[in-house]
């Protein structure tokens, strides 16, 4: 069976507590957990993976975390070939306090990570999501798995148990 690589940006603690949970759900014998910070040395450490879960939360105006900062930008210049690899994007966000950006490193991962070839999937409804705006929106759908641990944590394990069904049809989960 195919390995996952789950690799995430936490400043807080909340996106690393994310991925694990993931994982768990997941498995780790067919899921290897990275932090950004800690574990990540080039592009060729998410290179290695067919399949990848992606964690970064929203800072600033829609910004991404300081750990993805780096590697994006090397990323858009080196143009590395994400051409056969399958990612889903998940992270954190906060529907209230910055409900203009909700989530919105998710569209600008989205963009970068879908103009180097790579196959995005696990777009989630916006049902049942209260958000004033969100730049991680395609087709009427989040790009990936948004949560929010401030507002709406009570829906989290709900929100991940129904992502990660829609992630068997394109991720090798079982």
């Amino acid at each position: 069976m195919a390995k996952i690589g789950l690799f995430y940006g936490s400043t807080s603690g909340v996106t690393e507590e994310l991925a694990e949970k993931i994982q768990g759900e997941i498995g780790e014998e067919i899921c290897d957990l990275h932090s950004m910070e800690e574990d990540f040395d080039d592009v060729e450490d998410l290179l290695k993976y067919d399949y990848l879960l992606l964690g970064c939360p929203t800072w600033g105006a829609g910004e991404v975390q300081n750990d993805w900062r780096e590697p994006l930008f090397d990323m858009e210049i080196d143009k590395p070939d994400f051409s056969g690899k399958t990612i889903a994007l998940f992270g954190p966000g906060d529907c209230t306090g910055h409900g203009k950006h909700f989530v919105g490193a998710l569209g600008l991962m989205y963009d970068q990570f879908t103009a180097l070839g790579a196959n995005i999937v696990g777009s989630v409804s916006t049902d049942g999501y209260t958000f004033e705006k969100s730049t991680a929106i395609r087709d009427g759908k989040f790009v990936g798995l948004p949560l929010d641990e401030v507002n709406e944590s009570e829906k989290t394990d709900q929100r991940i148990a129904d992502w990660l069904e829609i992630l068997k049809a394109d991720f090798p989960l079982e």
